[in-house]
């Protein structure tokens, strides 16, 4: 972080910010709506069952997880040109006059390279500069990897409704079911930290595939697809290599998903009481 404000600035802590706000957006909505359309398929399935006589007509976890699969699969796959484009802008180094003069000796094509890179490195820049290496197909870079990560969300949700049951029913117990903000912020930080744990290899391989590769550059770091990568970075980096920047991605998504969750539960109680409410005003204002 320092190395990057000190050479780049600090607005380089924001590269790529507003596609990613636009990814975020984009992400969220149609993972919901494609998670409602099968799940109400789901439900009507399981109806469909309950009236043959098989099972009481409600969706067990299985099918919610297969549910929570398909959406994210499709979410996947109409939102990935999005986030090449974010990965890109977030990993674009900017070289500075220092940086061009001490480089030993550039060839002609590097000289060229630098003199033809846009300022500032914008979204639409990267958007040209990724449909001139790889045409279309380009956009969805590490969409194999980001597929698998699928699991991630479903991780997530799985153990934190697991935790949520068991404190509620060692709160039942008590004579209380009352769960706490602080409490849903640390379940949800749980939660969202054993889903990243388990899935980071799989980002990590996603982000190289969808970062900028210098074809004059290091061999070692270019990729030719999914397979490729893990085995150079096997090879040449270990597993170590699977692993870099956890830290700061577990701080990130762990306080993102912690917050995430304690408003949802909030919001939840405030609907709720806003029902009670409406539905006593009703009963009061009925004639007797």
């Amino acid at each position: 972080m320092c190395q990057v404000v000190k050479q780049e600035g600090w607005e380089r802590l924001y590269g790529g910010l507003a596609p990613s706000l636009a990814g975020t957006a984009a992400s969220q909505g149609v993972y919901y709506y494609f998670y409602q359309v099968f799940r109400n398929q789901a439900e009507a399935a399981a109806l469909a069952r309950s009236k043959k006589g098989l099972g009481d007509g409600s969706v067990g976890m299985f099918s919610s997880l297969l549910v929570a699969a398909f959406a994210g699969s499709v979410n996947v796959l109409m939102t990935n040109p999005i986030w090449v484009i974010v990965t890109r802008m977030q990993t674009h180094r900017k070289m500075t006059k220092d940086q061009t003069a001490a480089s030993e000796s550039p060839s002609s094509d590097e000289q060229a390279l630098v003199a033809v890179e846009p300022r500032p490195y914008g979204t639409f820049n990267t958007i040209r500069e990724v449909y001139d290496e790889a045409g279309v197909t380009g956009f969805w870079k590490g969409v194999i990897p980001t597929l698998i990560m699928v699991s991630n969300p479903s991780m997530q949700f799985m153990l934190y409704e697991t935790m949520l049951t068991k404190l509620k029913k060692k709160r039942a117990l008590k004579g209380s079911n009352n769960v706490t903000a602080l409490e849903t912020f640390l379940l949800g930080a749980l939660a969202k930290l054993g889903a990243t744990v388990t899935t980071y290899p799989l980002l990590v391989v996603k982000s190289r595939l969808q970062a900028k590769q210098v074809t004059t550059g290091d061999k070692r770091h270019q990729y030719k697809g999914t397979l490729d990568a893990i085995l150079k970075m096997i090879r040449y980096e270990g597993l170590y290599g699977f692993y870099k920047g956890m830290s700061t991605k577990i701080v990130q998504s762990v306080l993102a998903a912690a917050v995430l969750f304690m408003i949802k539960e909030e919001l939840v109680k405030g609907a709720k009481l806003l029902l009670s409410n409406a539905t006593t005003s009703k009963i009061k204002s009925k004639p007797s």
